[in-house]
């Protein structure tokens, strides 16, 4: 939720600037262009503390992430989901008997391959 809010706050800080900038008279496509410079410029200075929550937190999420040794990190219900989808999975797996003609789904017959449009080389004259 950090990187959201401070997402959010330089989006508005470079709607403040450029809508600034047009009051002021700059009213051309460089307005947004040097909107955006000084919102970077001001948001550097102005949003530290959000900025170090959303980094803080990024790096939070990293530790966690290498924690569980690079897999992704999951939270409240989507935990429980997951859960129980590779439980399913397991369930469906171990009932199904393993098919000797090839990993296709059952009641599903395997068509061969068309036979190649391009006409087999002449032989070796020799």
């Amino acid at each position: 939720m950090p990187v959201v809010v401070w997402s959010a706050l330089r989006l508005l800080l470079l709607l403040v600037t450029t809508g600034v900038l047009w009051a002021a008279g700059m009213r051309s496509w460089l307005a947004p262009v040097v909107g955006a410079f000084l919102a970077w410029a001001l948001s550097y200075v102005l949003l530290q503390r959000p900025r170090d929550a959303a980094a803080r937190y990024l790096a939070d999420r990293a530790a966690e992430r290498a924690a569980a040794g690079g897999r992704a990190v999951l939270r409240g219900g989507a935990a429980q989901d997951a859960d129980a989808e590779d439980a399913a999975d397991e369930a469906a797996r171990s009932a199904a008997s393993p098919d000797p003609a090839g990993p296709h789904a059952p009641g599903v017959d395997v068509v061969p391959d068309p036979p190649s449009a391009v006409p087999d080389p002449p032989p070796a004259r020799g």
